[in-house]
């Protein structure tokens, strides 16, 4: 059997086909366009992997690939994703997120694939002021990247009610890590640091996120690909809620940095407020919960970037 991995040369991609070096037999197969963000070193240089340049706007590519390899299970990390970026210019988001995921799905429908899993965060839901999101929130994105990533999970889902193509759903809430580009919250926090340069925090640094460990997020895709059911959603959580200048103020401390280093900056655009991620779901019905706390996820993040400060 052939897994098809996309953006296996990004940040969750790329720590996920890591995970599948270690956990799994099967061959798999790595697409990705290459971007700014992508490190093609993370791709295992072994004969379980294959990797295969590939821009999913381009039909003719993403079709080519799923005639030639076959794949039974497709795993969708491919995505544009900083929101920053999408607020200058929203047309790559839409190129990559939408029109690449719909090529995605109409290749699926050519072959006799066993599972489609779309990864998605919960930026989908916009803002939360109580309680948390579920499966059933409503969406209701806030920015660029959050709308183009709500259409693809439309698509998804309408693939999945249109067609019975087998389609499963993750939205997670915000990855933290090894291997995430420098231009995200956290490497630059700690790359800010390490070099002594002023860390930015947007507003009053009060706005809430729930941060997961990327390998925790990496098992708990593992285990919906084993025991999810098809056409449902699943949230994915680190059931770890820290307001912006918290989570700033404890990096600093960690790297024995002063406070002095925080500097506030203007407030970008539908900036959401708080995310909140109820992870019953999964919790009930796989039996996954997150490992890691904050700060153990914290500390292995920072020694990761110390020893690839390039």
């Amino acid at each position: 059997m052939t897994i098809l991995v996309t953006g296996g040369a990004g940040f969750i991609g790329g720590n996920f086909i890591q995970h599948l070096k270690e956990t799994v037999e099967e061959h798999v197969v790595v697409i990705d366009k290459l971007g700014y963000a992508s490190n093609l070193n993370y791709v295992p240089d072994t004969p379980q992997f294959h990797f295969e340049k590939c821009d999913l706007f381009n039909e003719d590519q993403v079709g080519y690939i799923f005639k030639r390899f076959k794949p039974r299970v497709v795993f969708h990390f491919a995505a544009e994703s900083h929101v920053d970026n999408s607020i200058r210019d929203c047309k790559p988001f839409v190129e990559s997120n939408v029109i690449g995921t719909i090529n995605l799905l109409n290749a699926s429908r050519l072959i006799d694939i066993e599972k489609f899993h779309h990864i998605s965060t919960d930026e989908v839901f916009g803002s939360i002021s109580s309680g948390s999101f579920t499966e059933e929130s409503i969406y209701d994105p806030k920015n660029p990247y959050s709308a183009s990533k709500a259409a693809s999970d439309h698509f998804v889902s309408a693939f999945h009610n249109t067609y019975g193509l087998p389609t499963i759903i993750t939205n997670c809430s915000n990855n933290y890590g090894p291997r995430q580009y420098k231009e995200k919250f956290i490497p630059q926090t700690i790359l800010n640091l390490l070099n002594n340069k002023k860390v930015p925090v947007y507003g009053d640094g009060l706005q809430v996120r729930d941060w997961l460990y990327v390998q925790d997020h990496c098992e708990a895709l593992i285990e919906v690909w084993r025991h999810g059911k098809i056409g449902e959603k699943y949230n994915i959580g680190g059931e770890c809620e820290v307001k912006n200048i918290d989570l700033v103020k404890q990096i600093v401390n960690l790297l024995g940095k002063d406070e002095s280093m925080i500097e506030y900056v203007k407030d970008r655009p539908g900036h959401d407020r708080r995310y909140s991620t109820d992870i019953s779901k999964i919790s009930t019905e796989l039996n996954w919960k997150p490992r890691f706390n904050i700060e153990d996820g914290l500390k292995r993040t920072i020694e990761w970037y110390e020893d690839n400060r390039d």
